[in-house]
């Protein structure tokens, strides 16, 4: 199998960013890792292995980015203008670096958005975005506000609030999107949300999914049995669901 380590200097985040290829060939993967994960974790929990054989045969190309979540929604010591500041920054990087570097190395056609965890919410939060720019989104796990008070998980902008907030948690500006281009990408795209019965954020999946049924998106959530969080479910997933 294909494996190659990148890394370059962004001028956009002013700092060194990583990722790493497999695969040769086929539909492009853009894959986020988890809260606080790093570019190797998707190799690390065996999800490359899971696919091991659509990899082979050259059916997917995984991009596994690296993530700059401490600097972002999880700097504790910034004010989180600051933090979402930051994210823009980190989706600035992956629109106009990381995607175009895909583009350089395989011209498939498709693009899918995936990830894990904080990492769906990357996924899911930049596809929705900017949907004429991916063909399917396959998220497992996600949280798709990250102003909530659920469980242990905290409100990760303190009460504070203004319009990149607003911006960049789907399931705010989602119901008032009325972009008719917008909307038909979306409507054209296969999106998968997954959620464990017992995973604390299954009520925000559930209210995004009432969203996209509103706004004529189609999509299917399938919810596993218990919290399913976690590499063993997610090895699972992604052999039924990439």
């Amino acid at each position: 199998m294909n494996r190659e380590y990148h890394q370059w200097w962004s001028e956009r985040l002013r700092r060194n960013m990583e990722l790493l290829v497999f695969g040769h060939a086929g539909a492009k993967v853009l894959v986020f890792p988890s809260r606080l994960g790093r570019f190797y974790e998707y190799e690390k929990l065996g999800l490359v292995h899971a696919l091991k054989h659509k990899l082979e045969q050259g059916h997917l190309q995984l991009y596994c980015v690296d993530s700059i979540d401490a600097e972002s929604f999880y700097c504790a010591w910034a004010h989180p203008s600051g933090r979402i500041r930051r994210h823009v920054e980190f989706e600035e990087y992956i629109l106009n670096e990381v995607l175009p570097f895909m583009q350089s190395k395989n011209p498939h056609e498709c693009v899918i958005s995936h990830g894990l965890s904080l990492g769906a919410f990357h996924a899911t939060n930049i596809t929705f975005r900017y949907p004429h720019l991916f063909k399917k989104l396959v998220a497992f796990s996600g949280r798709y506000d990250l102003t909530l008070n659920v469980e242990h998980f905290n409100d990760l902008f303190e009460g504070y609030y203004n319009e990149d907030i607003y911006f960049h948690t789907p399931s705010h500006f989602m119901p008032n999107m009325d972009c008719s281009w917008r909307l038909s990408h979306l409507r054209a795209m296969d999106i998968t949300l997954v959620i464990g019965k017992e995973d604390p954020f299954l009520q925000n999946n559930e209210h995004l999914s009432s969203i996209l049924s509103q706004k004529d998106i189609k999509h299917q959530m399938p919810v596993w049995d218990g919290r399913a969080h976690s590499g063993y479910y997610w090895r699972r997933m992604v052999e039924l669901y990439l």
